[in-house]
């Protein structure tokens, strides 16, 4: 196993048909876990005030059944609990390691289809760059 890492993995690209939705992510392998935070910034709005925190979770895979992932909330807001609830369980499954995940992500002005198309080239380009870490 690898020992943890003290250079974050840090990942931004432009949501798929919002080009002004940000996505990023900043990312730390820690040896026997992987910590992920996840936020949105708008280059429509003003950036002087800050983000909330948002949402905290915990996921661990069972190693033993594939389908089987346990999660718990650390922290909940309401608007991105769901969001990091889902990228928690997702990321714990592929990595095969248990995962934490902040999220304040802000999907205002999107439709449930480009979140979720968001969220899969987000995952995709997550697990590249982890892939690309191992090797």
């Amino acid at each position: 196993m690898e020992g943890p890492s003290f250079e974050p993995i840090e990942i931004s690209f432009p949501l798929p048909k919002h080009p002004h939705l940000n996505f990023h992510a900043h990312m730390s392998p820690l040896g026997t876990c992987v910590m992920v935070h996840l936020t949105t910034t708008d280059l429509d709005r003003s950036q002087t005030s800050l983000p909330p925190l948002g949402s905290f979770v915990y996921a661990m895979p069972n190693l033993r059944s594939d389908g089987d992932i346990i999660s718990t909330p650390l922290a909940t807001s309401g608007s991105s609990i769901d969001y990091a609830t889902r990228m928690a369980k997702v990321l714990a499954r592929r990595m095969r390691q248990p995962v934490y995940v902040g999220c304040s992500m802000n999907f205002a002005g999107t439709t449930t289809e480009e979140e979720m198309e968001g969220f899969t080239v987000a995952v995709s380009e997550i697990m590249r760059q982890w892939n690309e870490r191992r090797t």
